[in-house]
């Protein structure tokens, strides 16, 4: 790398913190943050020795977290969306190669879509034109919303356009195996779509864009943010999640890297 460059690093995760105040019930997550005095107190309880054993007279600090894998900024693995993926067993999130978890990055501004109509294929192709990108294996495709400044509200989870699933189908056939939104899903709000659901009877309309994984091996990102602080293109993505064992999805700290 040219010394003479510099490369800067974007936040797009989101603080992972206790949200009871305005996360619905289901959707909660909780972190324990233990004391360095309560630190001191297990040292005692473990190993005998009190406050003048310690250069501090305090002990370690020390954090519980109880969230889903689904309750911050994470990867979803194809086997979140079905057991089978293209016809084959789905990947559970240890078995998702790295490799599509780093590569290009690609932003699309598409914060003009109404909140209640997912994005389309054509708002897709129409944002592509704009930055003037074709779409090449391996790429990451970030969709911006603008759903993030919704952090902290309980509207965060229930609004937003989402993706629908011919555009999930289009990025897909395009070789993408990775994308990711500013939004709590990459879908539309589910309550909208189980409305939509019950009133037609039809089997096609909920979590339609997550199913696209039944014949789509991929991944997508949910709950990014801070995408407005990238350019449209010229940043690497790495997004890598924890390995949990037969996970449906991982945890993410998930950067751009942007040389300036």
């Amino acid at each position: 790398m040219n010394s003479n460059r510099l490369m800067r690093i974007v936040d797009l995760s989101v603080v992972l913190e206790n949200d009871s105040n305005w996360a619905p019930w289901w959707a909660r997550n909780r972190v324990i943050n233990q004391s360095h005095a309560m630190g001191r107190w297990v040292i005692r309880l473990l190993f005998g020795i009190g406050k003048r054993h310690l250069r501090t007279g305090l002990g370690w600090a020390n954090d519980v977290i109880k969230l889903s894998t689904h309750g911050t900024t994470h990867v979803d693995a194809p086997w979140h969306y079905a057991p089978t993926s293209a016809g084959r067993p789905a990947k559970t999130i240890d078995e998702v190669p790295l490799s599509w978890c780093y590569g290009p990055g690609v932003r699309l501004d598409l914060r003009h879509v109404a909140p209640d109509t997912p994005i389309s294929q054509a708002d897709i192709k129409r944002g592509l034109t704009a930055i003037g990108h074709e779409l090449r294996p391996g790429d990451i495709v970030l969709v911006q919303t603008g759903n993030d400044r919704l952090l902290g509200d309980r509207r965060y989870f229930s609004q937003g356009p989402g993706v629908s699933a011919e555009a999930t189908h289009y990025l897909c056939d395009a070789g993408v195996k990775l994308m990711g939104i500013d939004s709590w899903g990459w879908d539309a709000p589910l309550g909208r779509q189980a409305a939509e659901a019950k009133a037609t009877g039809r089997s096609d309309l909920f979590w339609a864009a997550h199913f696209v994984g039944v014949d789509k091996e991929y991944c997508q990102i949910e709950r990014l943010a801070n995408l407005e602080q990238l350019p449209p293109l010229g940043f690497t993505v790495c997004a890598f999640p924890l390995k949990v064992k037969r996970g449906s999805a991982g945890p993410a700290r998930v950067v751009a890297l942007i040389n300036d």
